[in-house]
């Protein structure tokens, strides 16, 4: 069996599954626009966009000429491999920046699937989370413009995946039926619980008896609830002396409107609010094993996000043994409750502060919480459970054999 990935990053969503198939005797490439990438297991080629954006194109159109610009080019790399090398069975592509757009026309005979991970409503329920005032036309247009690619790979592709329940609602009914809920996978030999003593990551070194509040998102934004954060942190500092903030991500914006240059959200937060400094560390992006160590030393793990795609980190967390406190948010409840978790209010970091000082007053009551977390994801998330799922369904799919892929 030969299988193509395709996505913008390597390995992304698709690395484990891709290293799993190979190490069961599939054929497996993987092709991408990050330069540099390679794998001992999978033939990785890379590509890159043969032309910029058209100058002056309307602006509800640059997503779809980016996305077509990324299908052709990949089309291009892909017939060079040439044919008796590359073959793919399957093609499976993350839908939205085009890069599987054209798959079927280059292998008419292969089954195409697609990663979906959101459709742009509009108002969408993170925008109107974040400002619930009704959007204005022109943002409603250029939301129904951005969905073009994605309509054009449900149309096509014979199977998709979608991560979580929640993300799957946000897709138009008429394609519902092509979608399967299947989550990417966790890690969990890997993303274990062990004791540790203390932290040292990098320029943070911690005791064994500090009380780690841990942080971990891409950027530092109010997609991912930053800024309340922050407000709980220091709120949190002034009670218990003993409290040390670990932030992992970079001070930037990975989701959502970005601010003027020179500004970030960071720096309005050490501007507003009255942080201890020696106990609130910024440690940048890490390792995966030093991301892990940070896990694994946390008293207590904050998530927060508005009803958006749901993060990798918090199912990490979870899996690693956290006493998780995640926001009270559609995507959160459909992983995390109050037997696994402390559910919090987003928008209140009085109400974050409070529910994390109860805990870390009782740690020994929450031992329960940490367990059940771990339980749920070994039950349902578990990556070597749902990478076998994985390559049954896409085997059935090649045998053209519908009653095998239902889930």
């Amino acid at each position: 069996m030969q299988i193509l990935f395709l996505h913008n990053n390597f390995p992304a969503q698709f690395g484990g599954l891709a290293a799993y198939l190979a190490d069961n005797g599939w054929q497996v490439w993987f092709g991408t626009q990050r330069k540099g990438s390679s794998s001992p297991t999978v033939n990785v080629f890379v590509y890159e966009p043969h032309r910029e954006l058209t100058e002056g194109i309307h602006p509800y159109s640059n997503s779809w000429e980016r996305a077509v610009i990324n299908g052709q080019s990949m089309a291009r790399a892909a017939l060079k491999i040439g044919e008796k090398m590359l073959s793919p069975d399957i093609v499976v592509s993350h839908s939205g920046w085009g890069n599987g757009l054209f798959a079927k026309d280059v292998w008419p005979n292969a089954r195409t699937v697609g990663y979906f991970e959101w459709y742009y409503n509009s108002p969408g329920p993170d925008v109107a989370f974040l400002d619930p005032s009704t959007p204005k036309p022109d943002q409603r247009a250029r939301s129904r413009c951005r969905n073009a690619p994605i309509l054009l790979d449900l149309t096509s592709v014979d199977l998709g995946f979608c991560p979580t329940n929640w993300q799957k609602s946000q897709f138009p009914v008429e394609f519902k039926h092509k979608l399967v809920v299947h989550h990417d996978g966790v890690d969990t030999s890997y993303f274990s619980p062990k004791k540790t003593n203390g932290l040292n990551v990098r320029d943070t070194h911690l005791p064994d008896d500090a009380e780690i509040v841990t942080y971990v998102a891409r950027g530092m934004e109010p997609y991912r609830g930053f800024p309340q954060f922050m407000e709980a942190l220091a709120r949190l500092q002034a009670r218990r002396p003993n409290i040390h903030g670990v932030i992992v991500g970079e001070d930037r914006v990975a989701y959502g409107k970005k601010l003027e240059d020179g500004d970030s959200h960071l720096k309005q937060a050490l501007d507003r609010l009255p942080l201890d400094m020696k106990r609130t560390h910024f440690t940048g992006y890490l390792s995966r094993s030093e991301y892990r160590d940070v896990l694994r030393a946390s008293a207590i793990h904050v998530y927060l996000t508005v009803p958006f795609v749901l993060s990798w980190s918090m199912m990490e967390a979870m899996s690693t043994g956290c006493l998780l406190a995640a926001s009270n948010t559609s995507p959160v409840r459909e992983v995390a409750n109050n037997e696994n978790a402390i559910l919090v209010n987003f928008n209140d970091p009085a109400d974050i502060s409070r529910k994390l000082f109860d805990a870390l007053e009782s740690p020994d009551k929450q031992t329960h919480r940490r367990e059940a977390a771990r339980d749920t994801i070994l039950r349902t998330y578990a990556s070597e459970k749902i990478f076998e799922e994985k390559r049954q369904m896409l085997e059935a799919l090649v045998d053209r054999t519908p009653q095998k892929i239902a889930v």
